[in-house]
């Protein structure tokens, strides 16, 4: 897993693209984008929460401190770090 702890700052803003029903679980930092890949299906609010796990963990934070600001049925989301 990629470590984003670098970019863990109290009120950072964090856009991430979302794969979903993808092989494996994975965080990955591709042309300064942050892509997360979850093998959770889209439905229910279950990919969100994996990603939120996910995130935070690369992170180094807890989920908690992870805040969805925008794009809770996109592929594009926008999180917030509190």
């Amino acid at each position: 897993m990629t470590d984003l702890s670098s970019l863990a700052q109290p009120g950072a803003m964090l856009a991430v693209r979302v794969t979903p029903r993808a092989s494996r679980d994975r965080v990955v930092l591709e042309e300064g984008q942050i892509r997360i890949h979850v093998t959770c299906v889209p439905e229910d609010g279950k990919a969100n929460k994996a990603v939120v796990a996910l995130l935070a963990k690369a992170l180094g934070v807890a989920k908690t401190r992870l805040t969805l600001l925008r794009g809770a049925t996109s592929r594009d989301k926008l999180f917030r770090l509190d």
